[in-house]
């Protein structure tokens, strides 16, 4: 772990915003660092800028000798206003609306409602990317009468909430209106009008479907909410909150966090927390923003199909919040592994850059780990060579493995990040991965293909050269001897190679041909190549 005085001259932006918040709020037994997001659809990679950039927060702080605490907050008590497309059975869901999330019955049948299922993917995932915030579900906090004060709060505070919020809308709130909603107990919408308020602990309400009235008591009811924009300032006050960011929507001028601000000080007397805005992301090759209630979207689990857990890391930790990027499924995928493969070589000093380069990339590793930084630097397999590996071994991650020098003496717990590397590799190539990436290995048991003599005695020159001496031979010493054998008969490179690459994997072109036939091996070369020596 980085000492603390460097990380007091980190560049890093969670170290910049961790020595932010000790700065600004003072010396405190811990800090509190907030993220938060209503289940209404499948939670995508795109929410998880958020939880992300809170964490590696909150881990600088701890970095930093300080204590942090990290609550993410499910807003599983916000309304149901739309039914996704990815729900089974959409039609038999728009009797739900304008309920509760927390009531919608699960659409798969596994969870206890709607709200909880959304809960349980990204609990169930975010472990894996070393994400362990302490959830409060408010639900069961409004349910349970637990916010009863701040709502009475901001009934007393109505005519200044409604004041401070006018100022930033072009049509002002109407003499009528309330800080809250109420869910009516004889249908469960939040279609109701809110009548009066006593002064202490009564509100009166109508609801509009039935036409009946109700009082309830704020200390016992679990019927009445804050509506948004005041129930973010009241668990600020509630929770002590000492950051927590938001996407640039809400950062814009006159957007809700600065009316929360002044909201959070004047009616609430809580100093708003430390914050930044952060950036969209988008998918490579589809535009626009993200969005949980179109069901349309590329989750957390769906990014870790293809990019191991510090990778997944390792992108926003390299990037700054509030610069938008794409999360790639194309080829951008080899080059964001070698970008994360150089950033550990760097680390462990096998591959020397300037001082200043260092401490930056050294940083973005320790923050890109899952857990602590491994003891000695692991074993790289290349992205692009395991993906080799693994067609040539027909997607056998673990004779994929064996091929690659050096893995026989690994500990298991280093073969394990390996074979999860291949399992990303693997689901790589045969979702994503364009076709004249991918291939099939030939065996002897097919037939050769028609050559010419000229092409007939090249190939088996190249086979007898692998044979017999592919031991004196690295990648570059190959490749010579390629380009020698094709010209000691009359061949040109580019014909020979196109000719090999028909013979391995029945395309005009593959890997790197040098290091695919040392990688193959000198029997599996005989295998394939060896029928050529009979044919006429």
């Amino acid at each position: 772990m980085s000492s603390t005085a460097s990380l007091d001259n980190s560049t890093h932006w969670a170290d910049i915003n961790a020595a932010r918040i000790v700065r600004e709020r003072g010396p405190k037994e811990h800090y509190t660092c907030a993220s938060g997001i209503t289940p209404s659809g499948t939670i995508h990679i795109g929410n998880f800028r958020e939880i992300i950039s809170v964490e590696l927060v909150a881990r600088a702080l701890r970095d930093r000798g300080q204590n942090a605490r990290f609550i993410y907050s499910w807003d599983d008590y916000d309304v149901f206003r739309k039914v996704p497309r990815n729900v089974p059975n959409a039609g038999k869901f728009e009797a739900y609306l304008r309920w509760p999330i927390i009531l919608v019955p699960d659409p798969w049948e596994k969870e206890s409602s709607y709200a909880r299922a959304n809960e349980v993917e990204l609990e169930t995932v975010l472990p894996e990317l070393g994400v362990t915030p302490e959830y409060i579900y408010q639900a069961d906090q409004y349910r349970n009468s637990g916010y009863a004060e701040g709502i009475r709060t901001a009934l007393q505070h109505r005519e200044l909430i409604r004041a401070l919020l006018n100022e930033h809308r072009t049509q002002p709130l109407p003499p009528e209106w309330w800080p809250i909603s109420v869910f009516s107990s004889f249908t469960n919408k939040d279609t109701t009008v809110v009548l009066e308020w006593d002064g202490e602990w009564a509100v009166r309400y109508r609801c509009e479907e039935t036409d009946k009235e109700e009082t309830l008591d704020l200390r016992s009811t679990g019927l009445v909410k804050l509506l948004w924009r005041i129930d973010w300032q009241m668990r600020w006050k509630h929770e002590d909150v000492d950051f927590e960011p938001a996407g640039k929507e809400h950062h814009s001028a006159g957007g809700s966090f600065d009316t929360a601000r002044t909201v959070s000080q004047q009616v609430y007397g809580q100093t708003p927390p430390v914050t930044f805005k952060y950036d969209f992301i988008s998918i490579k090759g589809r535009g626009g923003k993200i969005s949980s209630s179109s069901g349309d979207v590329v989750s957390v689990r769906d990014v870790l199909e293809v990019y191991q857990p510090e990778i997944v890391r390792h992108l926003f930790v390299g990037t700054r919040p509030n610069a938008e990027f794409a999360i790639s499924f194309d080829l951008d995928v080899i080059k964001i592994y070698e970008d994360y493969d150089k950033c550990e070589r760097i680390y462990f000093g096998i591959e020397e850059v300037g001082e200043k380069r260092r401490a930056k990339e050294a940083r973005i590793y320790e923050l890109s780990q899952v857990h602590a930084v491994p003891e000695r630097a692991p074993l790289q397999i290349p992205f692009r060579h395991f993906c080799n590996l693994l067609q040539i071994t027909a997607g056998d991650i673990d004779r994929a493995v064996a091929l690659f020098p050096g893995t026989d003496s690994l500990s298991e717990e280093e073969l394990h990040r390996l074979r999860r590397r291949g399992s990303c590799a693997w689901n790589w190539i045969n979702r994503f991965a364009p076709d004249d990436f991918r291939f099939t290995l030939k065996t002897g048991a097919e037939p050769p293909i028609e050559l010419s003599d000229v092409q007939r005695v090249a190939v088996v020159a190249l086979a007898d050269e692998v044979r017999d001496r592919a031991a004196e031979h690295d990648e570059k010493s190959l490749a010579q001897a390629i380009y020698d054998i094709a010209a000691a008969n009359g061949i040109e490179p580019k014909e020979l190679f196109q000719i090999m690459y028909q013979v391995l994997v029945g395309k005009d072109q593959g890997p790197r041909l040098a290091g695919f036939l040392l990688t193959l091996g000198q029997s599996r070369v005989e295998e394939i190549l060896g029928p050529y020596r009979t044919q006429r």
